[in-house]
């Protein structure tokens, strides 16, 4: 998968702004995410939008649209060596998308749309899906069946919270395990889960406060990847700056959390003096 490959027992993550606001930006983050990831031992897929199809209001900024965003991407691979990930909304955007893109992903509000499923595990790529807000851990199955009766395996899947009441989300730690049983490996997708949907009137809110606990709480319990939504100045984005987390902090969060991945993973190595 692009310059980075995937390697069981070791965190990866999966990280960039939302959507593609500017070209500055978003190569701006994503050669200091590597950098960051690069020092940590972490391996690294760089993800934003090209284009948000699903937002709170129809005057919601969606991107640049495909052609301009997949050559943004396919620039920030070249210059950076990095793989890169962004979602697909509908079919006809899978085939132009594959031929760019290292991985794709399925939003959540997609994620039993059975053709796009089909139709994106049919290019032989990776593919992220995101398992739905409405769904319980156990649905994805279903999911995974669909998907690899195309003979694709390369296939992972995303937890990003459930719907609890009105506006908010909750993640139910029970769901790590259970998905993970189905043979795939898991990715906790930390921001997401912290939205509040539609929680400003024409706009979600979110929960930043909240992203480092459950980072690591999703680590311990064993989760494989991590999926995070990073801007350089979150209350100045454009699209789901209320959960997103400020760049400048990440080299300290990814570290803290990493430490208990490795903790519980065995690769921390401990040395006893004199009794």
């Amino acid at each position: 998968m692009g310059s980075a490959a995937v390697h069981p027992g070791d965190l990866f993550l999966i990280a960039g702004p939302c959507v593609i606001e500017d070209e500055t930006i978003t190569f701006e983050t994503a050669e200091m995410l590597k950098t960051i990831c690069s020092d940590l031992g972490i391996s690294f897929i760089f993800k934003s939008s090209f284009d948000k199809a699903n937002r709170t209001s129809v005057s919601s900024f969606r991107g640049p649209g495909m052609e301009k965003g997949l050559r943004i991407l396919a620039d920030i691979r070249a210059r950076l060596q990095v793989p890169i990930i962004a979602d697909i909304h509908a079919m006809e955007e899978i085939r132009p998308a594959a031929e760019v893109l290292d991985m794709l992903q399925i939003p959540a509000f997609l994620c039993r749309q059975t053709d796009l499923l089909l139709t994106a595990a049919e290019t032989n790529k990776p593919v992220n899906i995101k398992k739905g807000q409405f769904l319980a851990p156990w649905d994805v199955k279903n999911i995974i069946d669909k998907f690899i009766s195309t003979g694709n395996h390369n296939l992972f899947i995303t937890e990003r919270g459930v719907s609890f009441g009105y506006n908010n989300l909750v993640v139910d730690f029970r769901a790590f395990p259970i998905m993970r049983s189905f043979g795939y490996p898991v990715i906790f997708d930390v921001t997401h889960s912290l939205q509040l949907p539609g929680g400003q009137g024409t706009s979600s809110g979110g929960q930043r406060e909240y992203a480092e606990p459950l980072a690591r709480a999703a680590v311990a319990a064993g989760i494989d990847g991590l999926f995070m939504e990073v801007h350089p100045d979150p209350e100045k984005a454009l699209c789901d700056g209320p959960n997103m987390i400020r760049l400048d902090e990440m080299q300290g969060f990814l570290k803290r959390v990493k430490a208990v991945h490795d903790l519980v993973s065995g690769q921390i190595c401990t040395t006893q003096g004199p009794a």
